[in-house]
């Protein structure tokens, strides 16, 4: 609860800021904790479902702890096209997750996105901010192996 309250009163008790609160919580903790959302409703003097509804409403705010390794992976029409429901069929055989799922140990999570602006390199995953263009089946293990060796060091 200490981070949350310094990340709260690391802005003025102003509900304008309530949604860069909550992208704080999210990259410090990965998700919104529901501790979180209760102390910025006593901090910002408002009721919690109005808080609630707002990080319902943004795709990108979680209320479930995601893994470490955040998967994106595009399913806009040109990926769609070249293969990106092959690979969530891939990485559900190799992680046993499939979309908005994270693995049991919290390594990876995976999400479905529109479009990462990467269309002549369709299909396109994305990985903590790494793009990966035209992914194979063959190239998913690899891909996906080399997160889980650099948590394993």
């Amino acid at each position: 609860m200490e981070k949350v309250w310094e990340v709260l009163r690391s802005y003025p008790c102003e509900q304008r800021h309530s949604l860069a609160m909550m992208q704080d919580l999210q990259h410090h903790f990965n998700y919104i904790p529901r501790e979180g959302m209760e102390a910025m409703a006593e901090y910002l003097g408002c009721p919690l479902s109005s808080l609630y509804a707002m990080a319902t409403f943004y795709k990108a705010l979680s209320l479930k702890p995601k893994g470490k390794h955040i998967i994106k992976l595009c399913d806009g029409t040109a990926c769609h096209i070249r293969g990106s429901s092959n690979l969530i069929t891939g990485i559900r055989r190799t992680l046993g997750i499939g979309p908005d799922e994270t693995t049991p140990d919290g390594l990876f999570s995976l999400e479905l996105v529109n479009c990462v602006g990467s269309c002549a390199l369709a299909p396109v995953m994305v990985v903590d901010g790494t793009y990966y263009g035209k992914v194979t089946m063959e190239k998913l293990p690899e891909i996906l192996d080399s997160y889980r060796e650099g948590a394993a060091r």
